[in-house]
């Protein structure tokens, strides 16, 4: 007859537990681990327990999942002591402590587990005890789960790394600006597993969800739809137009206070491509799979999945077509994993898009699709591998339509579509260029090869053929936001004979999607350019006019067309400008020291020539400022006037972490920086 072990109290071991599974950063006091590797729990026996031997004990342990555990959907399984655990499933093996007072029992995880919380129970006999509860994560850190990576410096950016930087600006004048994924702080992984649970899936068919969460592919699928909230109460809610409630994208530094606003009171308003990338960051960090945030430059939309993206103007310059379009940047996700049901030549980065363009199996989602697949042109392998393949890959074809009502090309690019893809290099703040992941080189063979590979027919090989006129725009070299500054049309003639062009050059504001405001500066003249010269006309533009229209993006398009009417040939170029934006000046005074009051003293000079109002400063870190954003408001800054507030917080963990600082206002928006700060006892 075995022996019943007579517990007192289970001790989970939670910090020797998280530091072995690399889940110490975790803002909680409870077990997290990850799948695939063993942990260790104590049972301490009640006194008197001295003399039973463990091979004379018989126990169970069961482990359960999700609200309506079941054997057939391996949400609940049971598993008997052995002598030591196995790699490949849920095993456990125990050793008596010489004092006879504990038992430690060592538990492994199959690698192949469903994600999510879990309960723990000892079963003697058809006696159960609750022994507590555990929350199991992806493990990057295992070579047999599928999120494996082999390099450790990799994990330590991919999974651990809580801030980072998202790229954003143009191909011409990239900019990186800090974020705090902060997948770490507390209450954040909670609110990742409601997410899983608030899907339409877990929904429908609650034990089916949770046994399909043992597959990344298919947890990526659920957060690419459930970050956005098109088809769901999922977490954010898109706006590209004007805004006169919820909070400015451009206003967001970190991921933390969204998720806590979700989970207390449903979608949050608003986000855009780079807050929806690095929202879902953030939740596949925190659920232990490997994640960057990725920034396409000329990322294309196409909307009728032809990989061409036409553009039809009328005689003016004016864009009279709407659909396709190319979005000066766009960002999304990259997850790391292996790819079964696509063959392991396919393993690796797949890309997840959780801003809401397009639908994928009627539902707001994009991805995963393979980067190996989208390189080699295998728009077959799903999911939505066409659609990224386009963002990356399409080429672009310029129509005017004349009076006549005839339609002619005069522009088309092989080359402007997926340009300096970006991404945080691994262990420093330095930009990745990533595109050769992505693509072969623009105008190599394999390219070429590979777009044909795609079923794309329209070469634009006439469109190639080196131009016998030279169209160019030239930038001044001071572009800050408040001042006047002048951009030139630059017009080469290579023809024979002297050529009279109309020169339209004109500035409109843009969103970074790609969609245009209203006009900021418009020139109209007859310019004649003999044979072999070049000739320039300037467009001014004045503070005055351009202040007034542009978004927070600061963007401005600059488009220059000449039109040769005796031989009906028009030329067009584009450009489009990112405002330099004035630099926030950071202090920091006292010495950082867990629980010691530090402050930062932050300027910043109002550049523009008015006054700005409703201005403060929002400063936020991970570790500094308990969780949350601390805004400081300092009313109205003058003209040319500096902008000054100091900030006091109080860092609550040791370690690395970085303090972020946004200043924002009426007319100057989302001005961001940050500096690092290192925490001592």
């Amino acid at each position: 007859m075995s022996q019943v072990l007579d517990i007192e109290r289970c001790d989970l071991n939670i910090k020797s537990n998280s530091s072995s599974h690399h889940t110490e950063l975790y803002e909680e006091e409870r077990l997290i681990v990850r799948r695939g590797q063993p942990f260790v729990v104590t049972f301490h026996l009640k006194p008197g327990s001295k003399d039973f031997k463990l091979s004379d004990t018989s126990f169970t342990l069961i482990v359960e999942t999700g609200p309506l555990p079941s054997k057939e959907s391996g949400t609940e399984v049971t598993f008997s002591l052995r002598d030591s655990t196995v790699d490949d499933e849920w095993s456990a093996s125990a050793m008596k402590d010489p004092s006879g007072n504990t038992v430690s029992v060592s538990i492994n995880s199959s690698p192949n587990s469903p994600v999510g919380l879990y309960s723990l129970t000892l079963d003697q006999g058809g006696q159960r005890t609750s022994l507590g509860q555990f929350t199991l994560l992806f493990n990057a850190w295992c070579s047999r789960d599928a999120v494996y990576m082999h390099s450790e410096t990799k994990r330590q950016e991919y999974v651990l790394a809580q801030h980072g930087q998202i790229y954003r600006g143009t191909d011409r004048r990239i900019r990186g600006k800090p974020w705090n994924f902060g997948q770490f702080e507390a209450g954040i992984l909670d609110v990742c597993l409601k997410i899983l649970d608030e899907n339409p899936k877990f929904v429908s068919d609650a034990d089916k969800d949770v046994s399909a969460r043992r597959n990344p592919i298919y947890v990526s699928r659920v957060l690419s739809a459930m970050i956005n909230s098109n088809d769901d109460r999922g977490v954010l809610v898109g706006c590209w137009g004007e805004i006169t409630d919820g909070v400015h994208p451009g206003r967001w530094t970190g991921s933390g206070e969204i998720l806590h606003q979700w989970a207390e009171s449903g979608p949050v308003c608003y986000g855009q491509c780079w807050v929806f990338a690095a929202v879902a960051c953030t939740v596949f960090r925190g659920l232990g799979m490997p994640c960057r945030v990725v920034t396409n430059f000329g990322s294309a939309h196409d909307s009728d999945a032809n990989l061409i993206i036409e553009n039809l103007y009328n005689t003016d310059g004016e864009i009279i077509s709407e659909g396709d379009s190319v979005w000066n940047f766009h960002v999304w996700v990259d997850s790391w994993m292996t790819r079964p049901d696509l063959g392991s030549e396919y393993d690796g980065w797949q890309t997840s898009d959780p801003t809401p363009q397009e639908t994928s199996g009627g539902v707001f989602c994009c991805g995963p699709a393979s980067v190996k697949a989208i390189k080699e042109g295998e728009l077959t392998k799903k999911y939505d591998a066409p659609f990224i393949f386009a963002e990356v890959n399409a080429d672009v074809v310029d129509l005017v339509r004349l009076s006549n009502g005839k339609t002619v090309k005069f522009r088309g690019s092989t080359k402007s579509v997926g340009r300096f893809i970006s991404t945080k290099a691994v262990g420093s703040d330095e930009r990745k260029d990533i595109t050769y992941h992505y693509k072969y080189p623009e105008g190599s063979k394999e390219e070429r090869e590979v777009f044909e590979k795609a079923q794309h027919q329209n070469k634009l090989k006439q469109l190639e053929e080196e131009p016998e006129l030279l169209l160019k725009i030239k930038l001044s070299d001071n572009m800050i936001v408040g001042s006047d500054f002048e951009v030139h049309a630059v017009i080469t003639n290579s023809h024979m004979e002297t050529r009279t062009y109309v020169v339209l050059f004109f500035a409109k504001a843009v969103s970074y999607n790609g969609k245009l405001g209203d006009g900021c500066a418009f020139i109209s003249e007859k310019v004649e350019v003999p044979s072999g010269e070049e000739r320039r006309l300037p467009l001014k533009l004045k503070y005055d006019s351009y202040g007034s229209v542009i978004t927070s993006d600061r963007l401005i398009q600059l488009t220059a067309i000449t039109i040769d009417k005796e031989t009906a040939d028009y030329n067009k170029t584009e450009k489009t400008i990112v405002l330099d934006e004035p630099e926030i000046d950071i202090k920091l005074t006292g010495e950082a020291r867990v629980k010691q009051p530090m402050t930062a003293e932050l300027t910043l000079l109002n550049t523009l020539p008015e006054s700005l109002k409703d201005c403060s400063f929002t400063v936020e870190g991970v570790g500094l400022t308990e969780g949350k954003p601390i805004t400081v408001k300092i009313g109205t800054v003058g003209r040319k006037q500096e902008a000054k507030a100091r900030v006091e917080f109080r860092p609550t963990r040791v370690g690395s972490s970085r303090l972020l600082v946004n200043f924002d206002s009426d007319k100057l928006k989302n001005i961001k920086s940050f500096i690092n700060v290192v925490v001592k006892e």
